[in-house]
């Protein structure tokens, strides 16, 4: 690689100025004429063209003249006030020629003109504030996509050892987030995460989740064992929920390698996807209730250890998943669905799997649903990831394709 090129500089040819400019002037009547496009009320006109050629071929006057009126108030629904206006105008002009030419008396063509008129306005002053509702909704679905990447952090595709996959969907689609929760993060002993479901829907659940998710992030990185990150969560709840609200999760740990620390506070039960292909459901040993009601049973949940060895997949999910029903009220069969779709490649798996979900439920859920996969990939040895070319006087280094063992 040329010097050049390590310090960005391009020695491409340089066009002459007037070559560019003539270019650049090009460029922005094309950018005018797509926003014209864009913003020209076609079915408006075409409405207005209708009713004029209708006009013409009947010649019937005051049968059709007031039908002119349906363009602003079509206008109105897709256009902002200019593009009312004129279509307004085109209308109007319309109408005097229609008028003119069929011989409607003046006094009913003023009618015509006036109620065109006053239908315009009003059209213009809806599209103005739908307008402005527009702009409201889109500053609102901004807040929330901020508060979503502040509440929910994006996932890398790889922590620590493992290759990581999430997807999330929220009931209330315009909202963006909802009660259910996740967080994976790396931390001094070892990668730490969380899945959880917040009880009831809406401003409160976020709320909750937020303060779940807030503890959690902290407690992992200062509590080396695991069931004193879950009672740090326990506590702050008790001090800050209602009677009735808790949260049902599942925390889960890899403090060293082959070791996976599981406890479950009331929530779904993990699914264990061994390297052979096997799906096993991991039961809590010492169930507990939900996180948020210790003080009401006395009940302390326990430290499950699982083996995790390399190749092993462990999905954790919310109950929007398992009980997403279909036309016919059947549940959706995570495991299944899992056993169908399960790959080396936990993007894909997820995708797959909440592919499915949506069309087993006709396109949208009815409550939020959220899922975490993570995978052990097999470690490899010091200069397996490249083949060397066996070309005499030259080495080309290619990655090595790792095949699939799973449909």
């Amino acid at each position: 690689m040329s010097q050049a090129r390590n310090h960005g500089v391009d020695h491409r040819p340089v066009r002459p100025f007037r070559n560019r400019v003539a270019g650049a002037g090009a460029s922005a009547r094309r950018r005018a004429a797509a926003r014209l496009a864009v913003g020209t009320p076609v079915l408006p006109v075409l409405v207005i063209a209708l009713v004029v050629s209708a006009d013409l071929a009947g010649g019937a006057g005051m049968i059709w003249l007031p039908l002119l009126a349906a363009g602003p108030a079509l206008a109105a629904t897709t256009n902002g006030p200019r593009g009312v206006l004129c279509v307004g105008v085109l209308a109007a002009a319309l109408g005097v020629a229609l008028g003119i030419r069929d011989g409607v008396p003046a006094r009913e063509l003023t009618a015509v003109l006036s109620a065109l008129v006053a239908v315009t306005l009003a059209s213009g002053l809806a599209s103005a504030l739908r307008g402005r509702r527009e702009r409201v909704l889109a500053a609102v679905r901004s807040v929330a996509e901020t508060a979503q990447h502040a509440l929910l952090r994006p996932v890398p595709s790889t922590v620590g050892p493992f290759q990581v996959a999430v997807r999330y969907s929220a009931a209330a689609a315009e909202a963006r987030i909802g009660g259910d929760l996740y967080a994976l993060i790396p931390t001094p002993h070892g990668v730490r995460l969380i899945v959880g479901d917040v009880r009831g829907k809406g401003l409160p659940a976020v709320g909750t989740a937020a303060l779940v998710l807030g503890v959690f992030r902290e407690a992992a990185h200062d509590e080396a064992d695991l069931l004193a990150v879950v009672d740090r969560i326990e506590r702050s709840l008790a001090r800050n929920l209602g009677h009735d609200d808790f949260v049902t999760a599942v925390v889960a740990g890899y403090p060293k390698a082959g070791h996976l620390e599981v406890v479950n506070c009331g929530h779904n039960p993990p699914l264990l996807v061994s390297a052979s292909g096997t799906i096993s459901t991991v039961e809590p040993a010492h169930p507990a209730p939900p996180l948020g009601l210790r003080a009401l049973t006395g009940h302390t949940p326990g430290l499950q250890v699982l083996p995790f060895a390399d190749g092993d997949q462990l999905l954790l999910y919310t109950d929007g998943v398992t009980e997403a029903r279909d036309g016919g009220r059947a549940f959706y069969p995570l495991a299944e669905g899992l056993g169908r779709h399960v790959s080396h490649e936990p993007s894909h798996t997820l995708g797959a799997l909440h592919d499915e979900l949506l069309a087993h439920v006709g396109g949208r859920l009815h409550d939020d649903a959220a899922l975490l996969l993570i995978r052990k990939p097999a470690a490899r040895p010091a200069g397996a990831d490249v083949v060397e070319a066996a070309t005499p006087g030259a080495s080309v280094l290619a990655p090595v394709s790792e095949a699939k063992c799973c449909p």
